[in-house]
């Protein structure tokens, strides 16, 4: 008996001191790494206008920051949220007001920033209805209650097909694939970087939804 507590014990000792000091080996990599890369990079993020000026100094000496690319980290904490939708479905059992009501709360954090950096709630008019409206159409406030109900509607369209085998992922290829599509034709225009980080995300996403696919394909 005194042997295998002993042995408890060491293997208690060793599953709590391992990891702790491998994480703390990591961060010191992780130190020196940053040490040698930040004025490496200095230069790189000055030439590109991603610097300020500490105020608290008599200088005026330009310091790189990153500036926080607000934009992009509204459109991932959106997709957080609706990741976290979909989790707490599985697991909580959510009821439909509930999954009414989040996608519009994950929807909030992109439409403000759209607000803020742009706030353009023009639309262009399908060529069939050009003749009675005019090529743009200004919506003001619908625009946003617009785009907030389509991402209800996007969420919802594809979780209400869940087990039914193949049809909600199969639904979630398409809808990629033809994103991918017109993210590839828009490479051309003025707004390509645009269209290429949403390729960064729906590239990836359309692969693992093929694999699922593979999987989950409707058999008799």
């Amino acid at each position: 008996m005194a042997a295998d507590v002993d042995t408890e014990i060491t293997n208690q000792t060793w599953n709590m001191w391992f990891p702790t000091v491998v994480n703390l080996l990591m961060s010191i990599c992780t130190y020196y790494l940053t040490v040698r890369l930040i004025p490496k990079l200095k230069d790189t993020f000055i030439k590109a206008n991603l610097f300020g000026i500490d105020m608290s100094k008599t200088t005026s000496d330009k310091v790189p920051e990153s500036l926080g690319f607000v934009e992009l980290i509204a459109a991932l904490l959106s997709i957080c949220c609706m990741l976290l939708l979909g989790f707490a479905d599985d697991v909580l059992d959510l009821r439909w007001r509930h999954k009414l009501l989040l996608p519009t709360i994950a929807s909030l954090p992109l439409l403000m920033v759209y607000y803020v950096n742009f706030n353009s709630t023009t639309i262009i008019v399908p060529k069939p209805f050009r003749e009675h409206f005019g090529f743009s159409v200004d919506v003001g406030i619908f625009y946003y209650i617009y785009m907030g109900m389509l991402a209800v509607f996007c969420t919802n369209a594809i979780n209400i097909l869940a087990g039914v085998n193949g049809l909600e992922v199969g639904q979630s290829v398409v809808i990629a694939l033809s994103i991918i599509i017109f993210n590839l034709v828009e490479l051309g225009g003025s707004l390509w970087k645009a269209h290429q980080f949403s390729l960064y995300f729906m590239m990836p996403y359309t692969a693992t939804a093929l694999a699922l696919l593979k999987h989950n394909w409707y058999v008799l």
